[in-house]
């Protein structure tokens, strides 16, 4: 029975142990189309991903493009440092955070956007919502940006309407720090909703039917079943989505910031990435803005681990 369940596994052969190497390039051999096309996912990351970890290096040294890695001075922690006791890390921080937190309020959004497409019973009319909340997610962020600024602006249709409603002066919305938060989500949530919830409407298709004719027969309606069989079907979805999403909470796009803000709404639209940009192009400041985005990662990589582990505690799932 023991060398039965070894072979099965492709560990013995002939009442042989296979070592690691045999059994690697045995599966190779077996799988090799397999490998072939996996290799320019490798080549990739290699190049594009763990390649540039090398320079990281330079957050710790005082790095000069003329003189490169090897002959620039060591400084330790200064930058960091630095960073820290600079008068803007407090306000890079908050609206990092702050718009972190309101981004990560959106996060039920395209479930339950999956949720009632799932519900509808006409699949043509299903199949067309879906596609127009794809649509906003395929246009580049750039004509996205100039769409709002035109809509925000003294003359923009946005403000026209916010006028006529409430009173509100015709004035360019982005001019002003307090317009500046509920404009970015907003649109954020409308680019990304429909994109978002493709990833549900796929778990929801993957759940088994007899639970619902189960549920059916004990005389569960619709609302009940959503409540007892599909959300708990869909949790642990919704908690690699929810890790993943924590990992991104320090690392709020900047390239959408940056083509929305000006100095005049600085005060709440600069985050810790729009600094980095910056620092360190704008300014050369290269190893000062590589200590502040290696800050960034840090720890954004700690609360995915935190988050990762309190799901597992909860619920016995995470994303490893």
């Amino acid at each position: 029975m023991r060398k039965a369940k070894g072979q099965s596994q492709g560990v013995m052969i002939n009442g042989r142990r296979l070592s690691f190497g045999e059994r690697v390039a045995r599966d190779f051999h077996h799988n090799w189309m397999l490998y072939l096309m996996l290799l320019p996912i490798v080549v990739y990351y290699l190049i594009f991903k763990f390649g540039p970890m090398f320079g990281l290096s330079i957050a710790f040294m005082d790095y000069k493009p003329a003189k490169g890695f090897l002959n620039s001075s060591w400084v330790g922690f200064k930058h960091f440092k630095n960073f820290f006791s600079d008068y803007y890390f407090g306000r890079l921080l908050r609206n990092t955070i702050r718009i972190s937190v309101f981004s990560l309020l959106t996060f039920p959004a395209p479930i339950i956007l999956a949720l009632l497409l799932n519900e509808l019973r006409s699949k043509w009319f299903s199949k067309w919502a879906q596609t127009i909340t794809y649509i906003p997610h395929f246009i580049s962020t750039v004509v996205i940006c100039g769409i709002i600024v035109k809509l925000t602006n003294s003359t923009g249709g946005i403000t026209a309407i916010l006028h006529n409603l409430f009173g509100m002066e015709k004035e360019t919305l982005l001019n002003h720090t307090e317009y500046f938060l509920p404009i970015y989500i907003l649109s954020d949530l409308w680019q990304t909703i429909g994109w978002n919830s493709i990833i549900y409407l796929s778990a929801l298709a993957g759940i088994d039917q007899e639970l619902y004719d189960a549920a059916k027969v004990d005389g569960a309606g619709r609302f009940m079943q959503v409540i007892y069989i599909t959300i708990p079907c869909l949790m642990p979805t919704i908690i690699i989505m929810l890790i993943l999403k924590m990992g991104k909470i320090f690392d709020v796009g900047y390239e959408k910031i940056m083509l929305l803000y000006n100095p005049a709404i600085y005060g709440s639209a600069d985050v810790i990435n729009t600094y980095v940009y910056r620092k360190g192009l704008i300014d050369a400041q290269y190893s000062y803005s590589a200590a502040v985005g290696l800050f960034n990662c840090v720890v954004s990589f700690t609360l995915v681990t935190i988050t990762n582990k309190l799901s597992k505690k909860a619920s016995g799932s995470g994303l490893w």
